[in-house]
């Protein structure tokens, strides 16, 4: 089948197209660096021209409130009416466990909205909620840096390896529509302040992390089971130390 996937030349992306192309698939990868543009809907009617899937993988270039719900808001919709002029029959996203519950944050109130659009946009849909990925852990650090310092919520993680998020999106891509969420995880939870103490440590980081319950995540304060996944979520293989050690 031919499968579209928007944010193709990404993180997820790259490896998205690259498997689906291993098992027999059309696998396109469509963004602003190959002519398609969510934004404005370049490069979209052609594009999707034949295709059976859309999966839609791409982020806001700015992770600002009003830029971010704008990107969102506007690539969604303009891809739910693209799919519909070209009879796609299955509308896979890529979210965040917890999105529901972090709307203290403006990135995770635009994913909500994104997920909204999905919802009511009348194709059939698969949204799949990934936990963090171990490639995100940096960023999270940074994200919570004052100075020489990393403060963090003493609260439960549950990380991902991104090879593992494209094999499921993959996955879901190629099944048949949910009309709901699938959930998937790392096969560990972890404490996230000790998670990053650990990780800065190993790469000889001298940031001092702070467990700090009242310290915000991405804007939005975290409660224990924030960033975990429900009980039916399908959990991956590959452990964050094994990952770890990949990496040199």
């Amino acid at each position: 089948m031919k499968v579209v996937v928007i944010g193709g030349t990404g993180l997820i992306g790259s490896k998205l197209v690259a498997r689906l192309g291993e098992h027999g698939h059309e696998a396109v990868a469509a963004a602003p660096n190959t002519g398609v543009d969510t934004l404005t809907g370049e490069g979209l009617a052609e594009v999707l021209e034949g295709a059976s899937v859309v999966v839609d993988v791409s982020n806001s270039p700015s992770f600002e409130d009003e830029a971010v719900l704008r990107f969102f808001r506007t690539s969604t919709a303009n891809l739910l009416k693209a799919e519909a002029n070209a009879g796609v029959t299955h509308h896979v996203a890529l979210s965040v466990v917890g999105t529901r519950l972090l709307q203290e944050s403006g990135y995770f109130r635009a994913k909500q909205a994104q997920e909204e659009l999905i919802t009511a946009g009348g194709i059939p849909y698969s949204i799949v909620h990934a936990t963090q990925f171990f490639e995100f852990m940096k960023g999270i650090a940074d994200a919570a840096t004052d100075g020489d310092t990393v403060r963090l919520a003493p609260v439960k993680i549950q990380p991902i390896h991104s090879d593992d998020v494209a094999a499921a999106v993959g996955r879901t891509a190629v099944g048949s529509p949910v009309n709901g969420i699938v959930e998937v995880a790392g096969p560990e939870a972890f404490r996230l302040d000790e998670l990053i103490r650990k990780g800065l440590a190993d790469k000889g980081d001298p940031r001092t992390v702070v467990a700090d319950p009242a310290a915000p995540y991405f804007g939005a304060r975290l409660q224990e089971a924030t960033l975990l996944p429900g009980p039916d979520a399908r959990l991956a293989e590959t452990r964050y130390t094994d990952w770890l050690a990949q990496q040199g």
